[in-house]
């Protein structure tokens, strides 16, 4: 392989990241091939340690390198609260906040059936299953606020409705800081009617 083709291979590499495209993509092949080769190798052995290592939690379907996450294992943990994220990516911002001491469930993606995305696909089966193993009393629906998500939640709902479960969805309302004027007429509306 010529030089020329290893670079161009590295810049569409990096093009598959989200929201990087060929200029973004060529100043970092660039960067880091002129600037900074030993981040450039720690970056490669980190993406392989990580590919051949992390894997979906048994339980909650997030990134974990064991079986079962910590998460799930630890015993601090509220079992009787199940959240339900699309993404391991949710699941970090939920748990950031650090106002939520349950426990998870990630879809790993939303229903999308113009994508092609069904039940099965996001593993709503096995949510069903989680949710109903006697321990579980409350099923929060954290799904984003898109299209997709609400679906996505609204199918869920209807899913454990008769199951004795309490159903709860997050709040949507006006950012903390923000001005009204500033904020999309949607996310008034929507705060507005959730309004306590």
């Amino acid at each position: 392989m010529s030089n020329t083709n290893a670079l161009e291979v590295l810049i569409q590499a990096l093009r598959r990241l989200p929201g990087v495209g060929v200029k973004s993509a060529s100043r970092m092949a660039f960067h880091l091939l002129q600037h900074d080769r030993p981040g450039a190798l720690s970056l490669s052995r980190a993406l392989q340690e990580a590919a051949d290592s992390v894997q979906h939690c048994e339980r909650c379907h997030t990134f974990t390198q064991a079986p079962i996450c910590a998460t799930c294992l630890d015993s601090r943990r509220d079992a009787s609260k199940l959240c339900v994220v699309e993404t391991p990516a949710d699941q970090s911002a939920v748990e950031r906040t650090g106002a939520y001491k349950g426990l998870y469930f990630v879809l790993m993606g939303k229903l999308s059936p113009l994508d092609g995305v069904g039940p099965k696909d996001i593993g709503l089966k096995e949510l069903f299953e989680r949710a109903c193993d006697g321990v579980v009393q409350e099923v929060i629906l954290a799904t984003n606020f898109t299209a997709e998500g609400e679906a996505t939640a609204h199918v869920i709902s209807e899913g454990l409705k008769e199951r004795g479960l309490r159903l709860t969805r997050l709040a949507r309302g006006v950012p903390v800081g923000s001005e009204l004027e500033y904020v999309d007429l949607g996310t008034i509306a929507h705060a507005l009617v959730d309004r306590r």
